[in-house]
């Protein structure tokens, strides 16, 4: 059953796109990164399986951004 999405909730393609261009602009790509149509009401995210190195490139962006 599909429920109307909450106010105030964000919108799962939004999120993705939001998502997408900040890992591109970070030079990581997330081939499989999308919203995952069979929980549209629950706005989940499938990132994917990536290659190891990705996931290292992706940690060390991730770090830089905290420090």
């Amino acid at each position: 059953m599909v429920t109307a999405q909450e106010p105030g909730t964000t919108d799962a393609v939004e999120a993705v796109e939001a998502l997408r261009e900040a890992l591109t602009a970070a030079g990581i790509v997330l081939p499989s990164l999308g919203a995952d149509a069979a929980s549209p009401s629950l706005n989940l995210i499938t990132l994917g399986r990536v290659r190891a190195e990705v996931t290292l490139r992706l940690a060390d962006t991730i770090r830089r951004g905290c420090a």
